[in-house]
């Protein structure tokens, strides 16, 4: 991977991560999607060609482009999928790869994707055992392959990263997980906190106070884990790592922020529609896949003036327009609640997060203040991604 660049990002131009759905169609049937995915892919999905050109709209986003993140349903099922791996690694992306955990990930394909450019392989291991993973995905076979896909990552040298669902049904494993994924030479662990759409509608998320005590928990991990550790939709790990590391600060302990900013790679919080944007397997351009909220199509808008100017991707990134106690709260910026299920839960894209159990006062909080890097690097609390 690239070296970090630690400088504090411009979300209003350019998004730090993109993701693109190159297909709907998948093998699994697993209890959270939020695809919906389906068993054959979709004649609609945009070709190679167009393909092609929504790789160079997201390189002319700028001088430092988005991390770009192939994903589906599964990724494996275009046959085409080298030929965008190497499109977009030769116009100088960093390039990642999400595949299901199934029989079409196999090592010689996945060699194929490297010789072509992939920076990154991103899987999802739900569980520490077979039995817990595989009635998570409702495939038998799952954590197998799941398996050959990590060992096949370690033997090419291509680096891993292993998302998990946190959710009602896995909280219970959560502690069994982060022991069996310290087992692999991991660059990253990806914790997917369940938003309550798609098909995961119908599964039940964990409430505030015991997603609290998970984010606690991630915090002390990350202080002595060799791999890094982001949250996605749950923002409000910046709140608590924030406030952790404050409160080292006032025991005279050394915190770890910087080391952290360079593990996670994103200096600040990445939410929906702020740093990060999502197009799915029609073109449409959402801002995540947690959040489809459609605001153009990139066969004939442009993915850049769509993302900078368009009315809800710009509300997004204004954390005066956030409402309730995320409007009043003063790790608005650094946080901003999950916009995704603030929307599932309510219909509102600035209502506050359920999931977080902050409560600010019932006037607005002053802002807390951004840490120069330099600062940090002197022993300062920053903010991580």
């Amino acid at each position: 991977m690239p070296p970090v660049d630690v400088a504090f990002p411009d979300f209003n131009r350019a998004p730090f991560l993109v993701i693109w759905e190159v297909t709907r169609a998948c093998a699994l049937a697993c209890v959270h999607c939020r695809a919906d995915a389906i068993h054959r892919r979709d004649p609609r999905e945009l070709t190679t060609e167009e393909g092609f050109r929504l790789i160079d709209q997201v390189r002319a986003f700028g001088p430092r482009p988005p991390l770009f993140v192939l994903t589906g349903g599964d990724p494996m099922r275009r046959p085409d999928l080298a030929e965008l791996v190497r499109h977009a690694a030769q116009a100088g992306l960093t390039v990642a790869l999400t595949p299901s955990g199934t029989a079409a990930a196999t090592p010689a394909r996945l060699a194929a994707l490297k010789d072509a450019g992939l920076s990154r392989i991103a899987v999802s291991l739900d569980g520490p055992d077979p039995e817990t993973h595989d009635a998570f995905r409702r495939v038998r076979g799952s954590y197998a392959w799941t398996m050959r896909i990590i060992e096949a990552a370690i033997d090419l040298g291509v680096p891993l990263q292993i998302n998990s669902t946190v959710s009602r049904m896995t909280l219970p494993y959560l502690d069994a997980m982060a022991s069996r994924v310290a087992q692999f030479p991991l660059t990253l662990w990806a914790l997917f906190f369940l938003i309550q759409t798609g098909r995961g509608a119908n599964l039940e998320q964990i409430n505030a106070d015991e997603c609290e005590r998970v984010l606690n928990d991630l915090y002390d991990l990350s202080l002595t884990s060799p791999f890094g550790i982001k949250t996605t939709e749950a923002p409000h790990f910046q709140r608590v790592v924030r406030q952790r590391e404050e409160e080292r600060l006032r025991a005279g302990l050394p915190t770890h922020a910087v080391e952290r900013r360079r593990q996670l790679r994103a200096p600040r919080s990445v939410n929906d529609g702020n740093g990060f944007v999502f197009i799915d397997h029609l073109g449409h351009i959402c801002p995540s896949g947690f959040l489809p909220v459609q605001r153009g199509n990139v066969r004939t808008a442009s993915l850049a003036e769509v993302y900078r100017a368009d009315e809800v991707f710009t509300r997004l990134r204004n954390a005066n327009a956030l409402l309730d106690k995320c409007g009043r709260c003063r790790f608005r910026e650094i946080c901003g609640g999950s916009r995704a299920r603030a929307f599932a839960a309510t219909g509102a894209v600035m209502a506050s997060d359920p999931l977080c159990a902050y409560q600010p006062g019932p006037h607005v909080e002053p802002l807390a203040t951004i840490v120069p890097v330099e600062a940090a690097e002197r022993g300062a609390a920053v903010r991580v991604g």
